[in-house]
């Protein structure tokens, strides 16, 4: 959806575009900070980028 928002436009007509924005439903999705910071390594993370680097040359 394209809004257009033109210079010297009256707060009312401004309002009355942010209030149709917000109704907009946004596209579902995964929620990607629900998982930040939730991983668990039974290794050093060093150790593990060394291995990892180790196995290309």
């Amino acid at each position: 959806m394209v809004t257009i928002l033109k210079k010297g436009a009256t707060k009312e007509h401004i309002r009355r575009i942010r209030a149709r924005l917000s109704k907009k439903s946004k596209a579902p999705g995964v929620k990607a900070y629900k998982y930040a910071g939730k991983i668990s390594l039974k290794e050093d993370a060093l150790d593990i980028q060394k291995k990892l680097r180790n196995e290309w040359g």
